[in-house]
């Protein structure tokens, strides 16, 4: 058990030592701002008593509505774990009970959120410390967040404009000095430098997020630890309810948070995937792009970085901890800011050639963190034909008119991202010089070095590889790939290499 911290307002020991006793639990759980009893088949967790700038949880009332908030909240998105709020009151001997989940209680002395436990090796976290996340977690993972995202309202108005972006900024530069030797100090100083800097030419965009509906109120806390693997699939939980500062954000800022997480432990390649995943998957906004909005996505980075750095020095200093794991965070956030200009790389091949999966590996080492954004013309095909990535498309739907559409998006999506100074792969079948020449201009138009890659695959190879494909974006089958073979490429100059080699 920790001490007790100094910010603590208000004295819940006897509850504390009550709910020990009644609960008899197998462990228990103290963080900063909340004490968890794992008992039998669920989880209790009591809010402390504490007020920090950003967290308020000082008196009973306002425990009981933060309980409520995160219930409602966490319910989008882990409605597995999340059961109800529960009261705790005096009872007539002058001891305490505890009341159900749902209970109605006007003189409760405080409250739990109740919670089905989980097998805490499935935490996120701890399977990347022993190297156990996956390309297909984080397929299903971008799948999932993407969904919550496009189910949020947008708020119009809130915490997310420029000059709010500039406050935030400023706040962060503030605590990481204020955090003295528990950091770098040199390193808070670049930061304080190199923030403000890369935000200043980006406020516009800043603003026209807000105005198209990209604020929304998100999850607000989604690192490794904070999502977990149930029955297969990986479920985000513990999404920030005591701040409307802190989850009224841009829908890429909150992904960032598990990009960072995943980008710092070495994980760059999941981290490309899930980013790819959620672009390929989330709705767009005509008024701003979220691949536009990749323009933002270092500050994003760095600010995750940053702010997980001066919140985890402030822990060690209760604690007594080591403050390498800030220091090593702090470090990340700069590493964030440093310029790699972008790059323009295209993938091509008749269908089967593993184009895709070319591209996924060269994706992560293009460019800045976490590597370059796939720009598929399979996906830009079902995004345009308002079905899921993962729909076949009827018989009928691949005529000459429909792909020449769906090369024009291709090119103009990789546009936009070479715009916002973040490479880009290009991932088509390329199969006529024009669509060729098409992606070499692009790159010229934009002033960024480019790179061609065509696959050879012997026909038999290639129609058993999309005989087997499942859950895949490609509508491909063995007679498309039949017809593709009679093809007259014209001539190739990209660099050719053997599908597989």
């Amino acid at each position: 058990m920790s001490a007790q911290p100094s910010f603590v307002v208000e004295d819940q020991s006897e509850v504390m030592a009550f709910l020990a006793a009644r609960l008899a639990p197998v462990r228990r759980i103290d963080t900063h701002g909340a004490v968890v009893f794992l008992s039998g088949g669920r989880a209790y967790k009591l809010k402390r008593a504490v007020k920090f700038p950003y967290m308020d949880f000082s008196t009973a009332n306002r425990r009981a509505a933060m309980c409520a908030a995160e219930v409602d909240i966490n319910r989008q998105l882990a409605p597995e774990v999340y059961i109800g709020v529960a009261p705790v009151r005096r009872d007539g001997a002058g001891g305490f009970a505890l009341g159900e989940p749902g209970e109605a209680c006007a003189d409760a002395v405080d409250w739990l959120v109740v919670m089905r436990r989980f097998d805490e090796d499935g935490l996120l976290d701890r399977m990347a410390a022993r190297g156990a996340l996956t390309p297909a977690l984080m397929t299903a993972l971008g799948a999932r967040v993407a969904c919550f995202h496009d189910g949020l309202p947008a708020i119009a108005e809130g915490f997310s404009g420029p000059d709010d972006y500039r406050h935030s900024v400023a706040a962060d530069v503030r605590q990481m000095r204020e955090a003295g030797e528990r950091l770098d100090p040199p390193t808070s100083e670049a930061l304080a430098e190199a923030m403000p800097r890369t935000l200043e030419p980006l406020v516009d965009l800043v603003a026209r997020r807000q105005a198209a509906g990209a604020v929304r109120r998100c999850h607000g806390d989604l690192h490794l630890r904070n999502i977990v693997l149930l029955a297969g699939e990986p479920v985000p939980f513990d999404a920030i309810e005591f701040s409307e500062r802190i989850a009224n954000i841009d829908v890429l800022y909150d992904l960032a948070f598990t990009l960072m997480d995943l980008s710092r432990q070495g994980l760059g390649a999941l981290a490309n995937r899930l980013l790819n995943e959620w672009l390929w998957r989330i709705t767009d906004l005509p008024a701003a792009p979220h691949d536009e909005a990749l323009a933002l996505l270092p500050l994003f980075l760095s600010r995750r970085a940053a702010i997980r750095a001066y919140v985890d020095s402030a822990v060690t200093a209760v604690s007594g901890a080591d403050n390498a794991p800030a220091r090593a965070y702090q470090q990340a956030a700069l590493a964030f800011l440093q310029p790699a200009p972008p790059r323009l790389v295209a993938v091509g091949g008749l269908s089967g050639s593993g184009k895709t999966t070319l591209a996924l590996k060269l994706a992560p080492d293009i460019g800045r963190a976490p590597g370059a954004a796939v720009v598929r013309s399979d996906v830009e095909r079902k995004r345009l034909a308002g079905v899921g990535l993962e729909t076949r498309m009827p018989a009928g739907s691949y005529t000459p008119g429909s792909s020449a559409r769906v090369y024009a998006v291709l090119l103009a999506r990789a546009e936009r991202i070479l715009r916002a100074g973040h490479s880009v792969v290009l991932d088509a079948v390329f199969a006529r010089e024009d669509e060729r020449r098409s992606a070499e201009t692009l790159a010229e138009k934009v002033g960024v070095p480019f790179e061609g890659i065509w696959l050879d695959v012997p026909k038999d190879v290639a129609q058993a590889r999309v005989a087997t494909r499942k859950s895949d974006a490609s509508d491909a089958t063995p007679d498309v790939v039949e017809r593709q073979f009679g093809y007259d490429l014209g001539r190739i100059g990209w660099t050719r290499r053997t599908a597989g080699g």
